[in-house]
C-alpha cells in the first residue's frame, strides 16, 4: 500500500506542471526549439570552421521564415532564412535591415508575417549586450543568397562581410 501511495504522489508531482502547461503553447515552443536547432545546424554546416567557429543566436521564427543573428571572428550580421520543403536555406544576409518590417516584406513574405517576425527579432535581441548588436549592425548592405546556398552556391561575399 505504501508503494502505491508513493507512486501516486510521485506521478501527481510530476504531472502537475504538465497539466498546467498549455498543450498548444508547449507544442509551439517545441517547434520553435526544433526550428532554431535546424537553422543553427544549417548555418554552421555552411560557415563554421575549426579556427573560426560560428555562433548563431538568437533565432526568431515566424511561419516559414526566420532571422538569425550570427557572430564569427569578431564580425557579425543577420541571416534571413526560408523553410523550403522542410529545409532551412539562407536567402539574404544583412545587418539592421533584417529588423525592419518593410525590408522583410520586400523579400517576399506577406506583410503580416514580416510584422510578426520583426517583433520577434526585436524581443529576442532586446536581451543581448550592445556590443553584440553593434556586430550584427556592422554587416553592410544586403546580400541576396541563391536558394542553393545550403549546397555551397552562395553569391560571393566581400572580404569585409565574409563569414
Amino acid at each position: 500500500m505504501k508503494l502505491i501511495l508513493s507512486l501516486a504522489l510521485a506521478c501527481a508531482t510530476w504531472a502537475a506542471p504538465i497539466a498546467q502547461a498549455s498543450p498548444v503553447n508547449g507544442y509551439a515552443a517545441h517547434l520553435q526549439a526544433s526550428d532554431s536547432h535546424a537553422i543553427e545546424h544549417a548555418m554552421k554546416k555552411q560557415f563554421d570552421k575549426p579556427k573560426a567557429p560560428l555562433k548563431v543566436e538568437p533565432v526568431s521564427v515566424e511561419g516559414g521564415f526566420a532571422v538569425a543573428g550570427w557572430l564569427q571572428q569578431g564580425r557579425g550580421g543577420r541571416a534571413l532564412l526560408e523553410n523550403r520543403h522542410g529545409q532551412w536555406v539562407i536567402t539574404v544576409c544583412a545587418g539592421d535591415g533584417l529588423k525592419q518590417v518593410e525590408i522583410l516584406a520586400q523579400t517576399g513574405m506577406k506583410p503580416e508575417v514580416a510584422k510578426r517576425l520583426a517583433a520577434k527579432v526585436a524581443a529576442q535581441e532586446a536581451r543581448l549586450p550592445s556590443e553584440t548588436l553593434k556586430k550584427f549592425a556592422s554587416f553592410e548592405g544586403m546580400l541576396r543568397v541563391d536558394g542553393d546556398a545550403a549546397h555551397g552556391h552562395a553569391a560571393p561575399m566581400t572580404d569585409k562581410n565574409k563569414h
